[in-house]
């Protein structure tokens, strides 16, 4: 699945290089950023709260339901 800046969601599943800033299994949000040309980068907001990029590879894009949506989006705010 691809993944796409917005409103995505996205699980990490590593955090090699990156263990204080993301954490294995947790869901993050993924911000657009028109400025990335590089399709292997993705912005995410991580534990500090600040959107960073990070190897898209790190990641798997989550649909989730549109209540589940809202808290996500809620905790990022």
């Amino acid at each position: 699945m691809m993944i796409q800046a917005g409103t995505s969601f996205v699980l990490c599943v590593e955090n090699e290089g990156y263990e204080t800033s993301l954490e294995k299994r947790k869901v993050y949000l993924c911000v657009a950023d028109s400025s990335v040309t590089d399709e292997a980068l993705i912005r995410v907001i991580d534990e500090s709260g600040d959107s960073y990029l990070y190897p898209s590879d790190y990641f798997v894009a989550l649909t989730l339901p549109d209540t589940a949506a809202a808290v996500f989006e809620e905790i990022n705010v």
